[in-house]
């Protein structure tokens, strides 16, 4: 005799045990504002890490280098942290969870750059790198994006 598996992953959806759905119920897997507020702001944080990788890359041609190697180490860097916010925006749209963590942990990054630039007198500069965060922060612990980023079932695995 076995026993019916424990594994959340494993149990069928119980959203599509009832049949299909009219269009005026919500779909459990539907993505909630909050998801798509999290993948822009991180997608545009990777572009402009992106964008600042490149200005690197001109500054290292057009200037004179220190050191070479801190120079291209520092690009590197850079880009990979694009790289990576740039996996972390688009896993995010598709409600990956681990990507609830990456997020987490960069905006809090971005929040600690920012409060120098408000107390150093650059009001703007410092808006602009605390407010985006703050709303990422903000969507992160919501219950529906937690809801969205933990569902189990369906035919989408989930890390």
């Amino acid at each position: 005799m076995s026993r019916p598996s424990m594994n959340p992953s494993e149990q069928p959806d119980p959203a599509h045990q009832n049949g299909p759905q009219t269009g005026s119920e919500a779909s459990p897997t539907a993505r909630p504002p909050g998801v798509y507020v999290i993948a822009i702001v991180v997608a545009l944080e990777a572009l402009a890490l992106a964008a600042a990788g490149i200005w690197f890359i001109v500054g290292a041609f057009t200037q004179t280098a220190q050191s070479l190697p801190s120079t291209v180490f520092l690009i590197v860097l850079v880009f990979a942290l694009a790289a990576g916010l740039g996996a972390v925006a688009v896993n995010a749209f598709k409600g990956y969870r681990w990507t609830r963590s990456a997020a987490f942990v960069w905006q809090l990054l971005m929040v600690a750059i920012a409060f120098p630039a408000l107390l150093g007198g650059s009001t703007l500069i410092g808006l602009v790198l605390l407010l985006p965060p703050l709303a990422v922060i903000y969507f992160l612990f919501t219950p529906k994006v937690v809801a969205y980023s933990l569902r189990t079932g369906g035919g989408q695995p989930i890390l």
